[in-house]
């Protein structure tokens, strides 16, 4: 069997927040799903009831802080936002017209500030997605 054609590895990607682009200034940006399952076994031997609830997604970015003065990277924006405002985002893993896309909404929390001595100053953090990703097409 030949090796899937379809495998890529997630580089040259595009990310932006509000119309800005902001894929130079992150490490990582990843939608995670959460679909919480349950399921409770009953006492005869083929018993059991599962129930799968309804998912809800975030988005962890990871990226570099910015020490200007004036707000002018990421980290900026995200902790100058209102807390709980919404963002509109628009994600594709590898540009190029044709390939996949995801368009959805965060919430907006602040970011950490500072960092270790002789590090670069990084942040990482997971913003709750507002409804569900919608798929679509770069162009």
């Amino acid at each position: 069997m030949p090796a899937y054609a379809g495998a890529a590895v997630y580089r040259d990607a595009s990310i932006t927040i509000d119309g800005t682009e902001y894929a130079n200034q992150l490490t990582k940006a990843r939608l995670v799903p959460d679909t919480p399952i349950q399921t409770v076994r009953t006492l005869v031997p083929d018993g059991a009831v599962v129930d799968v609830d309804s998912t809800t997604w975030t988005l962890e970015l990871s990226g570099f802080q910015s020490i200007a003065v004036t707000g002018s990277g990421l980290a900026d924006a995200l902790s100058d936002a209102a807390q709980g405002e919404h963002l509109d985002v628009v994600l594709t893993p590898k540009k190029g017209a044709g390939l996949r896309k995801k368009t959805f909404t965060i919430v907006a929390v602040p970011v950490e500030f500072g960092g270790e001595q002789g590090n670069f100053m990084t942040f990482d953090a997971t913003f709750p997605v507002v409804g569900e990703p919608v798929d679509g097409t770069a162009v």
